[in-house]
């Protein structure tokens, strides 16, 4: 088989779909081809995620992705009534008082920007979190042990919560098939076409001495030629960039969600006074960077952490939870500040991996040889995916700006490789 279109885009999670919706938006005459290995969309990272969203940052680029995708995903589910299951049931940072102290130096950056906070004192969260251990005596061993501190002010972001990321994937792919773009699952690319801009039909080429690109990819099935290559496949991209010696810019490592439900956590859940869903926020504890996502259909949590120092960079073509992982890192913490989860055990746990972008944690879309890359989401790739798609295509067409959702604008290539201006996020607790 060997077919030719205007761009291929390898990658049906939620990058790659939003991608190639953008691209055709902005050229309905373009042939365009999605490819992805996997029987269906979203059936990579974008399935393990804990499908949580958020505005509040202190960078500058990364508020303007994040709340521009998230006026999308509103726009989506309030205008067009595709249910993403967004639930603005808001953040909930727990903050000790030496964590508060540095927050409130950040509180301003963000106030200005015009995100909203709400503060809630000691007081508060004792009435309104039934359960919740604020503080531990002083002769709490285990306590010390693991390095707990007592709460004393909890942060709430508003426009922040949660979403089902399987239902935006599945948003484009609809979008995309009344567009008329093809999707080709079970589709393997074994590698990139490495060719000569003009071939001398000599065997071996292309000759160091020649100008050469990108221009296409293989497949088990065979060979697809397109004017520009999408790789948009998050951990698997140095799979193919490595090859031919193209740099992502970006390293993966394992990240892993555990699902708990009990009749003795199911309370917790029904949580008044933080949003109008009468739910728990979205909760993050003041130690190993533990959090716990309210799942009301599910009566229970999903849990997991950011264990970043220690956890190595690997790349796993199939990832595992660990049981261990759960007992022994997360449960400790999560047990002492609400001890409704003593002897609470998973019932279902899943591990994915973040293409993780070591020098600022920020995407990077960049263009290459007839590559078109976008890669190192860094475990942001729900909440931005919309503002992404935005800024490849605009890149693609060589524009300067992108106009994201809601008519605001962004310089392409501030998160390129050459002129990147992507600033340095300090809320990062």
């Amino acid at each position: 088989m060997t077919d030719q279109y205007d761009l291929v885009v390898v990658g049906a999670g939620v990058i790659g779909l939003s991608c190639a919706y953008h691209m055709k938006i902005d050229h309905p005459e373009a042939k365009i081809l999605v490819l992805d290995k996997a029987a269906g969309a979203a059936s990579g990272d974008t399935s393990k995620s804990a499908g949580a969203v958020r505005n509040t940052f202190t960078s500058e680029i990364n508020h303007l992705l994040a709340d521009t995708s998230l006026d999308f995903y509103s726009h989506i589910q309030r205008d067009l009534k595709f249910n993403l299951d967004l639930q603005f049931v808001g953040y909930l940072w727990l903050l000790t008082e030496k964590e508060y102290q540095v927050f409130e130096g950040f509180a301003k950056s963000m106030t200005e920007k015009g995100i909203k906070l709400k503060i809630w004192i000691e007081d508060d969260l004792r009435e309104m979190i039934k359960g919740l251990c604020l503080e531990f005596s002083s002769d709490d061993a285990e306590a010390k042990t693991l390095g707990l501190e007592n709460i004393a002010v909890g942060v709430q972001g508003v426009k922040c919560g949660t979403i089902a990321p399987e239902l935006v994937a599945r948003f484009y792919e609809r979008e995309l098939k009344d567009l008329g773009v093809r999707i080709m699952y079970n589709s393997e690319v074994t590698s990139l076409i490495l060719e000569p801009t003009e071939r001398l039909g000599l065997p071996k080429e292309p000759f160091i001495w020649q100008d050469k690109k990108i221009k296409g990819v293989r497949t088990k099935t065979g060979d697809i030629y397109a004017k520009t290559t999408v790789i948009a496949v998050g951990r698997w991209a140095n799979n193919l960039l490595y090859e031919v010696g193209v740099d992502s810019y970006m390293k993966t490592k394992k990240r892993q969600i555990f699902q708990l439900s009990s009749p003795k956590i199911v309370n917790l859940l029904n949580t008044r006074g933080f949003n109008e869903h009468e739910l728990l926020p979205f909760t993050i504890l003041p130690r190993g960077g533990v959090y716990m996502r309210p799942v009301r259909a599910e009566k229970g949590f999903w849990v997991g952490a950011a264990d970043d120092l220690g956890r190595p960079f690997v790349f796993e073509e199939d990832p595992k939870p660990e049981t261990d992982y759960f007992t022994y890192n997360i449960y400790p913490v999560l047990s002492k500040y609400f001890p409704q989860f003593i002897d609470v055990k998973p019932n279902n746990m899943w591990a994915g991996q973040y293409d993780i972008n070591t020098r600022d944690a920020n995407p990077c879309i960049f263009e290459e040889s007839g590559l078109l890359v976008v890669a190192g989401l860094s475990g942001s790739g729900i909440m931005k995916a919309d503002a992404v798609g935005r800024i490849a295509s605009a890149l693609h067409d060589g524009r300067e700006d992108a106009t994201l959702h809601g008519g605001r604008k962004i310089r392409v290539r501030r998160l390129g490789v050459a002129e990147r201006d992507v600033g340095l996020e300090k809320f990062v607790l």
